[in-house]
């Protein structure tokens, strides 16, 4: 089971530092009903929306919400508002319920509106919920609000692999260690995270069961054990070991067995990554000299380069969607972070960050979180993939790295 993250003090605090181009005017009005709950829960709406980037929130005192009738349309469009969503939050016997309506203030219409009866300790879900819901309506794309991350902090000796709300709230420590925890990496249901632990002095993989905390081992052969990342079904890791040699790409049942080789090269081959659709697998390289992005189909054979620009090209990540790929280039000494778009396959370098790292997008494929350095310490940043929505996260007096974005939450 989860542990608080107190011991490192360990809550990611986020900092906008671009916006979208056309960001749409939304009023949040204040929740009814019940008077902690219900400003709460309004207050985590209006912070998702806000820091999505695509939204400008329009002050919502002093009006009637809509929540039991009809809002004034007239007084919103006066203050600029293109939607409006209100509701209450009222107490039941042990339960709360959360009702909430949106309008487009422009048309005068009802867009939709949900109920949720939850658990008082549910408060922060169920305002992700209702973001994800107006961020939907609104853009057409399904919102990653009530998603979760993971990333690895370390302070002084002490390493915590971690679990978040999307938003860097809630963090809760899923193992500590004395040793270093790297290569976080989510089960397509969100249940699980395999990852590389060096506890037993050497690099071994394991799967972990967030819900349990139970976790066995899903590949300790001789040499090292690395970068596991999960098939699409969720029945099979690609990973990494030294076993026979050089790194060179296996892959393994979820429940670590049967091993199979898939591809050999006289270099070095790591940091697989499955294609949304599970026909690829992208990994990087130096069978060509330099480090590069090659794929190969999933069930093994000959390797395609994809990247052919500059001498370092790293660290492949498709998006959900599968029309793009994130990496790490290093076009002028500095190592940023890169999206090609596998239609054309032009290239785009969102960042002017010189020590980017581990990339990993949201699943709708509209962000990409990413480990950079600041100063000397580890902090997790974001970036849209147009580049112009841009976040960083950090934690007091701790160095974040390896992140890792979850699925959708079924």
């Amino acid at each position: 089971m989860f542990a608080a993250a107190s011991a490192v003090n360990a809550q990611l605090s986020i900092e906008i530092t671009g916006a979208g181009a056309n960001r749409i005017p939304v009023a949040i009005a204040d929740f009814g009903g019940d008077q902690t709950n219900g400003p709460a829960l309004a207050a985590i709406v209006r912070g998702d929306l806000e820091r999505s980037g695509l939204f400008r929130l329009v002050d919502a005192a002093g009006l009637p919400s809509g929540d039991t009738r009809l809002p004034p349309y007239a007084d919103w469009k006066s203050r600029g508002a293109d939607a409006l969503a209100g509701g209450n939050v009222t107490a039941t016997t042990a339960r709360l319920e959360t009702r909430f309506r949106l309008y487009d203030i422009q048309k005068q219409v009802q867009l939709g509106g949900q109920a949720y009866g939850h658990q008082a300790g549910q408060v922060r879900l169920i305002g992700h919920r209702v973001a994800d819901y107006i961020y939907e309506k609104l853009t057409g794309e399904p919102g990653v609000f009530s998603t979760r991350i993971a990333y690895v902090v370390k302070a002084g000796t002490r390493y915590e692999l971690q679990i978040a709300d999307a938003d860097g709230g809630n963090a809760q420590t899923a193992l500590a260690s004395r040793e270093p925890i790297i290569s976080p990496s989510w089960s397509p249901d969100g249940g699980k995270l395999a990852y590389v632990s060096f506890e037993a002095k050497k690099p071994v993989i394991y799967v972990h069961d967030l819900t349990s905390g139970r976790r066995h081992v899903a590949a300790n052969f001789k040499g090292s054990n690395s970068a596991p990342t999960w098939s699409p079904d969720g029945r099979r890791l690609a990973i990494v070991l030294t076993k026979d040699g050089n790194s060179q790409l296996y892959v393994v049942g979820a429940d670590g067995s049967g091993a199979t080789r898939l591809a050999s090269s006289p270099g070095i081959d790591t940091e697989p990554q499955f294609s949304p659709d599970g026909q690829w697998i992208y990994f990087t390289s130096d069978r060509g000299g330099s480090p590069q992005i090659y794929r190969i189909a999933s069930s093994g054979g000959s390797a395609q380069r994809m990247t052919f620009e500059g001498q370092y090209n790293v660290t492949p990540r498709p998006s959900p969607d599968g029309k793009s790929l994130a990496y790490i280039s290093r076009p002028n000494g500095s190592f940023q972070l890169t999206v090609m778009d596998l239609a054309t396959r032009q290239t785009q370098i969102l960042t002017d960050s010189a020590k980017d790292e581990s990339p990993s997008y949201a699943p709708n494929s509209r962000m990409i979180l990413y480990a950079t350095e600041i100063g000397g310490r580890g902090v997790l940043a974001a970036v849209s993939a147009d580049g112009r929505v841009k976040q960083k996260l950090t934690v007091q007096a701790a160095d974040v790295r390896e992140p890792a974005w979850g699925p959708f939450v079924k």
